[in-house]
């Protein structure tokens, strides 16, 4: 591809130039990707240019399977599952390519935490010995710390960036985080932080990236414990920028709102829907204008039973110019969903009163808690008297305003108009909580006790190998009803009986195979191993 410099303020910027005919509309295309930029004469290529010429290197030697030495009989209808899933989502060659030299036992060890619950990875010998699995090999305790900590960042930045490249690159984004509680005193991003789990531990957070449309998680990043949602979408964008995503779309709870995020969404050209809270000032204001109104018959939708009113308002933008870094200020469009639900007014009602019960009894009973000295003032008049001792009187009009809100919850968009369609599209983002759910209980990482920065970054890498495949189970089985009468475990355990013979020079043989098991295969979109 031909290549030619530009100077841009200053800076000699080198491009490659691609040319294109369209034969249909009679004239040609150009278009320009800038690599790097000459520095005193010399070329020095972009960070993303480095990272795909080194693609390319590495793409060179994929070494094949290991030849059978010795006879043996061993359990591989789950394994096999597993390699289905890792050639159809390109994992497997993935990882050959960013880990020529350990991808086989990176695999082995993602199949052993996806198929042996909870348990550590001590007793991976064990189940080495009876299941057929990419490396073939015992992978000993000391060896599995030395992988993890050979996992270099370059090599996994190249993996993520061959995964998004097989992902659809329209499709809305899951965008969440949860705390990770830790043991270790040696890592430096452990630290005290607001822990999702209620755990008293340190903690490390870690961010999570996962496609609403595929159901598969395509990034994660590790955050140091006391950093807040909120303060991570700048470098999220930053993230997003170097995994090549064409459109962006992201799906946010309300933890993440700040103006400056809405602001640098908008200055990205980012599409977005956030949840929001309802004391913000201009969704009080049509929250006012309609909260009698929307409740009526004619704004209530039976499939969701919810009632809802949407409307378009100006946000207040402000922004740097890219080129010229000035401040640039205006209006941008936005859509506000507004929601109410009786069940969610009478649960928000009854959780209410039963802070007020606790409240009281504190106040009664002289055993203030330090952390509601600002409820006690805003909800009750108290005083006391040698004679009549505490007296308690409820101040009814912060109560009231209190309550008015409850049964109402807020999304705003820069893209989805509909606000059934919204709504649709925010109640999936459960599937990144089950994913951490995943993650933490079937993948036992709820607490981590590695201690090394270089242990941890590997494991949990591999950690996410597993995940996506166990996400990819978890798609399918929604899909097609699975979990109607199967778990995950279930439908793991029951492949994970079928055996295969092996012999020196022969091929392997699978033994029977029952027309469950072949179903299941079916309906997870796997061909049945034969």
């Amino acid at each position: 591809m031909p290549r030619g410099t530009q100077v841009i303020h200053g800076t000699e910027y080198v491009f490659e130039s691609d040319s294109q005919w369209n034969a249909d509309k009679k004239y040609g295309t150009h278009k320009r990707r800038y690599i790097g930029k000459m520095v005193d004469g010399v070329f020095v290529p972009s960070e993303k240019h480095q990272l795909e010429a080194a693609l390319k290197e590495a793409q060179e030697a994929r070494p094949g399977p290991a030849p059978v030495t010795a006879s043996s009989r061993l359990f591989c209808g789950a394994t096999a599952l597993l390699d289905g899933i890792g050639e159809k989502l390109g994992i497997t060659d993935d990882l050959k390519t960013c880990f020529p030299d350990s991808w086989k036992e990176l695999l082995s060890i993602a199949y052993y935490l996806i198929l042996e619950d909870r348990n550590p990875l001590s007793r991976f010998p064990r189940w080495a010995s009876n299941h057929r699995h990419p490396f073939g090999s015992n992978i000993p305790s000391q060896r599995s710390s030395e992988l993890f900590g050979a996992i270099g960042e370059d090599a996994k930045q190249r993996f993520f960036l061959l995964q998004t490249r097989r992902r659809m690159e329209t499709e809305y984004l899951a965008y969440d985080t949860t705390s990770i509680s830790s043991y270790s005193t040696m890592l430096k991003q452990v630290r005290y932080g607001k822990n999702k789990d209620n755990d008293p531990l340190p903690q490390i957070n870690l961010a999570l990236l996962f496609g609403q449309d595929s159901r598969l998680p395509v990034y994660y990043r590790k955050l140091p414990g006391n950093i807040s949602d909120v303060s991570t979408i700048k470098k999220l964008l930053g993230d997003l920028a170097f995994l090549s995503f064409d459109k962006v779309k992201l799906v946010m709870d309300r933890g993440f709102y700040s103006e400056d995020n809405i602001n640098a969404l908008y200055q990205h050209h980012y599409k977005f829907l956030i949840a929001v809270k309802k004391s913000l000032g201009f969704v009080q204001t049509v929250l006012d204008e309609v909260r009698n109104s929307m409740r009526s018959r004619a704004n209530y939708d039976s499939a969701f039973k919810i009632n809802y009113h949407s409307r378009t308002v100006d946000w207040a933008y402000t922004g740097k110019k890219k080129r010229s870094g000035e401040i640039e200020t205006g209006t941008r469009r936005l859509y506000l969903h507004l929601y109410y639900n009786d069940q969610r007014a009478l649960d928000d009602r009854a959780a209410f009163n039963s802070l007020l019960d606790s409240l009281e009894e504190e106040l009664r009973s002289g055993l203030h808690d330090p952390e509601h000295e600002k409820l006690y003032r805003k909800y009750y008049d108290v005083s006391t008297t040698p004679v009549r001792g505490v007296t308690i009187i409820p101040r009814q009009e912060a109560i009231d305003l209190a309550e008015r809100d409850y049964g109402y919850f807020v999304l705003i968009s820069n893209d989805i108009k509909d606000p059934l369609e919204a709504l649709k599209l925010y109640r999936s983002k459960d599937l990144i909580e089950k994913a951490f759910g995943n993650l933490k209980e079937r993948l036992n990482m709820r607490r981590t006790s590695v201690s090394s920065e270089q242990n941890l970054e590997g494991k949990l890498f591999v950690e996410f190998l597993a995940l996506i495949h166990l996400s990819y189970i978890t798609a399918k089985m929604h899909e097609h009803g699975l979990f109607k009468d199967h778990t995950l475990y279930e439908v793991l355990d029951d492949l994970d009986v079928i055996e295969c013979f092996e012999r020196p020079g022969k091929t392997t043989t699978i033994c029977e195979i029952t027309k469950k098991q072949k179903a299941l295969y079916s309906s997870l979109e796997i061909e049945v191993p034969a």
